[in-house]
């Protein structure tokens, strides 16, 4: 607050009580929250768009998708592959080997039965030994053969089972990978724009859209580096924006980037709005100022009265030394070397 006393040759001001509250200048732009830009992970040529600019989505809703003859391929393949390994189509090579089974288990029942006979005989001093031996020889034979054929069963059904299962596995991959060419909203939102149409080509390095919350803001603001240090999260911030002319909107420091832009010598600050405007779109833009500290009443002078930051001029020409507390953009408070009943003169230009 600012008052003229007398006027004869200068203006003359004296001090007064009055709020004062110090803050730190921001701008910034509005986002909504969650924002993010969306990206396929798989090249070709977008087929269909799926969802128009402001279309209300929700986790999993398509946007849109992407033509690839190389993945169609892949897919009808790996389906090809798959039926052509299931179990049940190769219950032929299967029977065949159970077939062999059975007829060596039958040779090696057989041999086993003429043996047992031989020995008899031979126990009996009939026939030779050379027969014995031949018997014996026909049956370690067999029993070796139907082992085998067993082992051959096992074997080959362990390679269809993994083939099945190898087949199938590259079934999902390639269906997996074919709803890699459908892109999908990771959130519930809007979207807010398409960056792209049907039939153009595009790269995983692409963005495709841009969604965000609608129901939920944030206000993104750029802190000089001079003025980081005194920001903490909870600190109260006076919103303005050009589509809300003449009114203030308050909000809440939420969190501060540990990371300066060595481009801007800036800190990225956000903050979220305590009651926000009923009508806001992601990147307005907003100036804001952030309060740092406020006393109810202190005694208040103009800055322009300043000489310099620790000295004013009084009406009679003589220089004050003075101590300063906080400072807004007009005025600055008086902690010692004045009284209310001091009067001031600005200082010569």
């Amino acid at each position: 607050m600012t008052l003229a006393g007398c006027q004869d040759k200068a203006e003359r001001v004296k001090p007064v009580w009055s709020p004062i509250s110090e803050s730190v200048y921001a701008a910034g732009t509005v986002k909504s929250g969650r924002q993010y830009q969306a990206f396929a992970t798989v090249g070709g040529v977008i087929q269909q768009v799926l969802v128009r600019e402001g279309d209300t989505v929700h986790v999993g809703t398509p946007l849109l998708s992407i033509a690839s003859d190389v993945q169609q391929l892949n897919q009808e393949n790996a389906a090809l592959a798959a039926r052509y390994a299931d179990v049940a189509a190769n219950q032929s090579q299967l029977q065949e080997a159970r077939e062999r089974i059975a007829l060596q288990r039958r040779t090696m029942l057989n041999d086993e039965l003429q043996l047992t006979r031989q020995r008899r005989l031979w126990q009996q001093s009939i026939g030779t030994k050379l027969t014995l031996e031949q018997k014996e020889l026909a049956y370690a034979s067999s029993k070796t053969a139907y082992e085998a054929a067993v082992l051959s069963y096992q074997t080959l059904k362990k390679q269809l089972d993994f083939a099945a299962a190898q087949a199938r596995n590259n079934l999902r991959i390639a269906r997996q990978q074919a709803g890699d060419f459908i892109l999908r909203s990771k959130i519930d939102g809007t979207v807010y724009q398409l960056y792209r149409e049907k039939g153009e080509a595009v790269t995983p390095q692409t963005p495709l859209a841009l969604l965000g919350d609608a129901r939920h803001f944030v206000l993104e603001m750029q802190v000089d580096e001079s003025d980081i240090i005194k920001i903490r999260p909870g600190q109260l911030v006076l919103v303005t924006m050009d589509s809300y002319k003449g009114q203030v909107f308050r909000a809440r420091v939420t969190s501060i980037s540990p990371m300066m832009s060595t481009g801007s010598r800036t800190f990225e600050v956000d903050a979220a709005f305590l009651q926000p405007p009923p009508v806001l779109y992601p990147f307005v833009s907003f100036e804001a100022n952030i309060v740092l500290q406020t006393k109810p009443k202190a005694l208040l002078i103009p800055r322009r009265l300043l000489v310099d930051d620790s000295t004013v001029r009084r009406a009679d020409g003589k220089l004050v030394r003075v101590k300063t507390g906080l400072r807004d953009y007009q005025m600055v408070e008086i902690l010692a070397g004045l009284t209310p009943a001091d009067e001031l003169t600005a200082p010569t230009k």
